[in-house]
């Protein structure tokens, strides 16, 4: 962190320092409706467990509830895309099992009876984590038949206790969310506005978005949960009218979103110069604002919309159909899971093509178009066998994305080196199934087989699978693609021409002067250290960056959650 003194010669702390008289027109639009600003101490909502809720205390209280042998969970918050086979592919509202977490950005973790890396800032740390064998799957708040009524009344305090730990989350974690916006627009835009000379409106319009409006409408939102907020039994605390009431109002998060992308491209640009640079950290440092900068900030409202119907999902498990807000809460649920789906979509599509691009970089002797005219995203990937009308057979390593099948070749000796060898246009084919046997056009018996054939002609492409699984994987992953091809259509989800030539032209940058091997154009994330021995023969985290390489600016600290307080499982280890 910069200290005053070094900041002081570029700038003075003086001139940044907030004046309650800066125009009327700025202070209004930041008050209440009475005309007061609501005061929501971080230190006062972190002093219960100052230990696991500083920086890195998250941490240390996962690593610590692993080494005890405790199961630690937690939830994605969006959707992971990878073509790295270290990294862990998940959906959103997934659970992983945490296994290590000594490294702040990667985390080593369980999905899907697969262990992989996957990125920290991607998921949501589960609140209880007394019942996590009870699985994922089904509609929340839905107990399996047998185990209903014995769950609802064997022990009525224990699922109390945990309803309690939720929505001591949502009404802290919504605590805390406000002191950030209001230090965004306080510590933040209010300083920019005073600096004509380096801030036009339009740059301010671009890097902060309507910030300013969902930091009004987050006000009335926290007050309204306020008052359904049951502070002597919080378990009876009625907020699922709440989110019905403003679920309108959380639409303004849409526009916010789709203007991330084009504020962390303006805010690299300024960050480049020492000036801004110093500037953003004075601001921070007046405001008094936690070691985050400002890039980690703004990225806040995209994570927060993400979050709640996962943390409504979970409120919805341990709320009994009896309760008074069951009703209203599993509405609620719906209505910010289709707000979260779109804003989910659109940032999985932005993810999928700056690593796209990085990956046709990567690969030797492309040839034609660029991947990014036609795809934006990974359906699947993996190895066939192919074989032609001459019953030949090619081993070839292929990538299906929509629209399109691309087969590539390893390089003999470097494996980690990919040559293009063509593409097959999947709107174009079908899909056929084949039974092991002889195949009618090829004198050779076949297994594991499967064709893609064409529409308008009688080319046809054979393709085998090593076992029987993975042609299963293969059929369903081609369904898959046709799939989201039309929700695509029907959804509207595009991405912008600038948008996909932007992420070719980083991708370029990134690659250039590098080996053409595969992600070799990716920058390295630093070694992970004093892993236990069942992962030992894991020593370093993936190459690629998830979503700090999707918005352009990396988020440098995941900010700690503040429901570890909650967990009784923690009290072994508080002093």
């Amino acid at each position: 962190m910069v200290a005053r003194g070094e900041i002081a010669r570029f700038w003075s702390l003086e001139s940044l320092h907030l004046v309650s008289s800066d125009g009327g027109a700025e202070s209004s639009a930041l008050a209440d409706d009475n005309g007061s600003e609501e005061d929501y101490s971080y230190e006062d909502l972190c002093r219960a467990n100052p230990r696991y809720l500083q920086p890195g205390g998250e941490q240390l209280a996962i690593n610590e509830l692993i080494s005890d042998g405790s199961v630690v969970c937690a939830e994605a918050l969006w959707d992971h895309v990878t073509m790295d086979e270290q990294e862990l592919g998940f959906k959103a509202g997934d659970v992983i099992q945490v296994l290590e977490a000594s490294h702040k950005d990667w985390w080593w973790g369980r999905s899907a009876d697969r262990e992989a890396w996957f990125p920290a800032s991607f998921v949501r740390l589960r609140v209880n984590q007394e019942e996590l064998a009870e699985g994922s799957s089904g509609t929340p708040g839905e107990e399996p038949a047998e185990d209903a009524g014995r769950g609802r009344h064997k022990h009525p305090e224990s699922k109390q206790q945990m309803r309690t730990n939720v929505i001591q989350e949502i009404m802290d974690t919504e605590r805390v969310y406000i002191k950030h916006l209001r230090d965004i627009c306080e510590g933040y835009i209010r300083q920019c506005r005073k600096h004509t000379a380096m801030f036009t409106v339009a740059q301010l319009a671009t890097i902060f978005g309507n910030i300013e409006d969902i930091y009004k409408f987050q006000r009335k939102f926290l007050k309204d949960l306020e008052k359904q907020y049951n502070q002597e039994e919080p378990h009876l605390s009625e907020i699922g009218s709440c989110f019905l009431e403003h679920q309108e109002g959380f639409a303004i998060y849409s526009e916010y979103c789709n203007n991330h992308p084009g504020a962390c491209a303006e805010l690299a640009g300024l960050m480049k110069q020492g000036r801004y640079r110093h500037f953003f950290e004075a601001c921070r440092l007046l405001q008094q604002m936690i070691d985050i900068a400002i890039d980690g900030f703004l990225l806040t409202p995209v994570q927060k919309i993400c979050k709640y119907p996962l943390q409504l999902a979970e409120l919805l498990k341990y709320t009994t159909q009896e309760h008074s807000d069951y009703r209203n809460i599993k509405a609620a649920y719906e209505a910010m899971k289709n707000v979260a789906c779109l804003i989910n979509e659109r940032k999985r599509k932005l993810e999928s093509i700056d690593k796209i691009a990085r990956w046709q970089v990567s690969i030797v002797g492309w040839e034609g178009q660029d991947i990014l005219e036609r795809s934006s995203e990974l359906i699947h990937s993996g190895e066939l066998t192919r074989v032609t009308r001459q019953g030949k057979s090619q081993q070839r390593t292929f990538f299906l994305f929509d629209h399109q099948l691309v087969a590539c070749k390893k390089d003999l000796l470097r494996r980690d080196v990919l040559y293009y060898r063509g593409s097959t246009d999947m709107d174009a084919v079908e899909l056929v199934d084949l039974e092991d046997g002889r195949d009618g056009a090829r004198t050779l018996g076949i297994r594991n087989a499967f064709k893609l054939v064409s529409r308008t002609g009688d080319e046809a492409h054979l393709f085998c699978a090593k076992k029987p699984e993975d042609k299963a994987r293969w059929l369903q992953a081609c369904r898959d693609e046709r799939r989201r091809v039309q929700e695509d259509r029907a959804m509207g989800v595009e991405i912008s021409e600038s948008q996909k030539k932007l992420a070719m032209l980083n991708a370029q940058k990134a690659g250039h002067g590098k080996s053409k091997g595969y992600g070799g154009g990716c920058p390295s994330a630093p070694p992970l250290q004093s892993l236990r021995p069942v992962h030992q023969r894991h020593v370093t985290v993936p190459t690629s960056l998830p979503q700090q390489q999707v918005f352009a600016l990396a988020e440098p600290k995941r900010k700690p959650s503040l429901f570890w307080h909650t967990f009784n499982k923690l009290t072994p280890f508080r002093k």
